[in-house]
């Protein structure tokens, strides 16, 4: 029978597909007796053989006799219209495969995971089933552990025992091994060499397995690998994997040796219980690695095994001693060596908010990422240890920057430039800013930073008080932003990133170098990205900037003494995460000749999700993707979102709910942002920087040429966001940065083709929504000192009315007009009942549910044309994102 979301099996009602292998299609489903959550596993047409439902009733024989923590469970089997069915517990995560692909796990993690496969794996040997397709597809990564996946190939049989005695099968009337002899069944890189060759499989062809996942974990590669099948056979049965502590130095020795006899050619050459294996990774997480405690007997190992263990372990301090001369003293270190840093556990780095920071004297990292209640903070980790803490009172902290001695670290946060121990303890807040776009600080105490993304750079004492200007930006080369600046070291001199409208003669984007002293500005290099410069020793006048061109991290000497580069800039770092609306490089260099800097593909993925009014999940629209601001056709039919790609640039994509298809909108080399349908549906106008300035541009919705039509080009920053259900009017969000610095609302007239200020205070207005009559204009402004939701009359004059308490954004009219929905600063989607029959009344606003909703400028869900859905952009659990690659000694092998 076709699976489509609502068909039914039995009492489970199907969502949506989850995925689809070699043994079955697996879709999430709801089981309307019990209210909760399920998986299930069906046996599509195609695959249902008579070996095929075989192996699939196998498959719930096997996880019926296991009750384990860390193997998913089964809770029901049955058969619905002659289609097989399993249902297993629904697991929230992501696969180690999926984990492996961002590259390899800390020491910890690695060990972590590891003892709770083994257990796993133990359990089911000892009821004498082996998996035969242990994998990293096959592991799912959750927040209450590893859980063991897919048996669709176990085999049940007598455990396996050494001494060559019979067994009796705990299973006398399990069928009969469905592998015909001589077949190859699983994953090539994880296949056993027994199983390559059509031998019997028991518990140690599962530790052969288990060792290949461990070599995976501990280095993000394949133990084994070849051209071709052929080549990749050959390597499995005569090759041995390289040493572990060659691909990942900080691994010890111990864990080498403990995955080498797992991967050896003889099963009898390996461990010959699971068991043995989770008992050595625990011994290496408890301590003995690292101090050279003796192993803990095992039954029947031999004394020269532990002078082995011995010999490992204070190899392993030996190897522990080197790499902390070689961190105390990077000059004297004769190459470069690299590591992973991986984020905090069940966490993930945000680089949207800047990149991370590294202390000077290269000892301490500072980065954005989430906490357990989803709340971003500011972490510290050093780097001679393997937990980063996070630090209270940072929430929502963007932009960070150390002070010289390493004590102190500067941010941005709630519209304030802070300042916080880095130790902990409340922050200080210095004086009142915007949203930030980077800081420096010096030895004298200055610290120079960026108030906004449309001002120039502002100087203050660390101690807090008045800033005053530190540069101009030049009105007439249509100047708009100074930012990322980075002290040089006499603390006097600094470099910047100057933006400008246009990419003409006194236009585009380039570094330039500025002074305290001096108005003198002096261009530096033609490049769009944040810089740093690197010196060859500490305090040294020599050295390198360091900048992004794109995803490629480039070098080029530069002598801070003269203010003059040489040479020829030379990649240092390929595939680096950009931040094109940004103009943002995520990396950082110490003075002492450490870099760090984040693999790109890393994205804030979340998923477009239907909820009711109580906030229930009704149905997900398409894969998770790095989505942001959906806007729903008027008619329900289609709807339109920007998505970001992974090298940071955006374009706007159409979804029709009917068809379930996405279609590409815009395609032009630029960022096409904040789509906005016409009430007909037939247009959208959206804000495209391609010349240069952010512009507003429309374009017919069912359109696939070069249809497009400028409409404003003015040289400010515009944004679109509503258009009137009458058609006569675009309300947008402005900024001038010849006349102010914060948003303004301002309205396109249609039927004038022209742009004109509609609102404009010393406070920030944005977000306007016109209500479904036209008659008044809901939008946002932090007159109050923090953002409120307002209404005024349209075209106005007249008053205006608070419609939110404690904070709110993001205003959307119920289309019956009796109703406004916004988003609360404490992430709780809120209603307000309105009456405007004559004049305008507001009722008491009221929470309908919590929110997980993506962060990002602009709005983060819709409303449906009845008023009784929510589409929201909902951030994922775990947000898939690259470890940060550390590279110690980066300029040691520079030619």
């Amino acid at each position: 029978m076709p699976v489509t979301p609502g068909s039914r099996f039995g009492p489970y009602e199907i969502l949506a597909p989850i995925g689809a292998g070699g043994m079955g299609e697996v879709y999430r489903a709801r089981d309307t007796r019990l209210g909760r959550d399920v998986a299930i596993k069906v046996l599509p047409e195609h695959l249902s053989s008579p070996e095929g439902r075989q192996r699939f009733e196998r498959e719930a024989q096997a996880i019926s006799q296991l009750s384990d923590p860390h193997i998913c469970a089964l809770h029901d089997v049955g058969n619905q219209d002659g289609t097989e069915y399993l249902v297993m517990e629904y697991l929230e995560g992501e696969t180690l495969a999926a984990r492996l692909a961002a590259g390899p796990l800390p020491l910890d993690r690695t060990l972590r995971y590891g003892i709770e496969i083994a257990g796993a794996l133990d359990r089911a040997h000892r009821q004498g089933i082996v998996h035969r397709d242990l994998k990293p597809s096959n592991v799912m990564l959750t927040r209450s552990g590893v859980k063991l996946l897919d048996f669709g190939l176990a085999k049940l049989a007598a455990p396996f025992v050494p001494t060559g005695a019979a067994g009796v099968s705990m299973f006398p009337t399990s069928p009969s091994n469905l592998t015909a002899e001589g077949s190859i069944l699983g994953t090539f890189q994880y296949l056993a060499p027994e199983q390559l060759e059509g031998k019997e499989a028991d518990a140690r062809t599962d530790i052969f397995a288990f060792g290949a996942v461990l070599y995976e974990m501990a280095t993000g590669r394949k133990a084994f690998s070849g051209t071709s099948q052929a080549s990749l056979i050959s390597a499995i049965m005569s090759s041995e994997a390289p040493s572990i502590t060659r691909v990942s130095p900080l691994y010890p020795a111990t864990f080498d040796r403990i995955v080498g006899i797992c991967l050896a050619k003889d099963p009898d050459d390996r461990w010959q219980s699971v068991h043995d294996v989770g008992s050595e990774l625990k011994w290496i997480a408890e301590g003995g690695s690292a101090v050279g405690l003796p192993a803990p007997v095992v039954a029947g190992r031999r004394n020269r095994e532990r002078l082995a263990w011995a010999a490992a372990a204070g190899a392993t301090l030996a190897a522990l001693a080197l790499a902390l001369l070689l961190l105390a003293r990077p000059r004297e270190a004769l190459r470069t060596v690299q590591a992973s840093i991986p984020p905090p556990e069940k966490s993930s780095f945000v680089f949207e908010g800047g990149p991370m920071a590294l202390s000077a004297d290269g000892r301490r990292l500072a980065f954005l990422a989430p906490n357990a209640e989803r709340r971003n903070l500011l972490w510290v980790r050093p780097l001679n240890g393997m937990a980063a803490q996070p630090l209270a009172g940072t929430d929502g902290a963007s932009y960070p920057f150390w002070s010289p001695d390493g004590r102190f670290l500067g941010f941005f946060a709630g519209g304030k430039l802070k300042k916080i121990d880095a130790s902990g303890g409340p922050p200080q807040v210095l004086c009142d800013t915007q949203e930030g776009r980077g800081g420096t600080w010096n030895r004298e105490g200055v610290i120079l930073f960026s108030p906004s993304s449309r001002d120039a750079l502002l100087r203050i004492s660390s101690s807090g008080g008045a800033p005053a200007p530190a540069t101009e930006l030049d009105v007439s080369s249509r100047e708009f932003s100074h930012r990322f600046p980075f002290f040089l070291p006499d603390g006097r001199h600094f470099l910047y990133l100057s933006q400008a409208v246009g990419i003409g003669p006194g236009g585009g984007r380039e570094v330039r170098i500025g002074s305290l002293d001096s108005k003198e500005r002096r261009p530096l290099l033609r490049v769009n990205s944040n810089v740093v410069f690197a010196p060859s020793a500490p305090g040294a006048a020599s050295g390198h900037v360091l900048f992004s061109r794109e995803r490629t991290l480039f070098a080029q000497p530069f002598d801070a003494k003269r203010l003059r580069l040489s040479g020829e800039a030379f990649p240092v770092g390929e595939q680096v995460q950009y931040f094109g609306n940004l103009a943002l490089g995520v990396f950082a260099a110490s003075d002492n000749g450490i870099l760090v800097y984040q693999p790109g593909g890393a994205r804030s993925l979340s998923q477009l999700v239907w909820l009711d009014r109580s906030g229930k999940q009704l149905e997900v629209l398409g894969p998770p993707a790095d989505y942001l601001r959906p806007r729903i056709s008027r008619d329900g039919r289609r709807v339109a979102m920007d998505i970001r790609d992974p090298t940071g640039q955006a374009d706007i994509w159409i979804y029709d709910l009917s068809r379930r298809v996405s279609t590409r909108f815009t395609s032009e080399p630029a960022d096409n942002v904040f789509p906005v349908w016409s009430p007909d549906g037939s247009r959208i106008v959206f804000e495209s920087n391609r010349k240069g300035s952010d512009d507003l541009y429309q374009k017919v919705s069912s359109g696939t040429g070069n249809d497009e039509e400028l409409l404003v080009q003015e040289g400010r920053l515009l944004v679109p966001t509503d258009w009137s259900s009458d058609g006569r009017f675009v309300v947008h969000n402005l900024i001038d940065s010849r006349t102010k610095r914060g948003w303004d609302l301002g309205i396109y007239s249609v039927a004038e083709k022209k742009s004109s200020v509609f609102l404009s205070t010393p406070s920030s207005e944005a977000n306007g929504r016109f209500s479904p009559d036209v008659r008044w204009l809901a939008y946002t402004s932090d007159e109050s000192g923090r953002y409120e939701v307002y209404v005024r009359p349209f075209p106005g004059p007249g008053g205006k009315w608070q419609i939110s308490t404690a904070g709110g954004g993001q205003p959307v009219w119920n289309p019956n007009g009796k109703e406004i929905f916004y988003a609360s600063a404490d992430n709780k989607m809120m209603a307000v009942d309105v009456k405007t029959d004559s004049g305008f009344e507001a009722g008491t606003a009221r929470a309908l549910f919590e929110l997980t909703l993506k962060s990002g400028t602009g709005w983060k869900y819709d409303v449906s044309p009845d008023g009784q859905r929510f589409l929201a952009n909902t951030v994922m659990g775990e947000v898939k994102a690259n470890p940060i690659t550390l590279v110690l000694n980066w300029a040691a092998e520079i030619k």
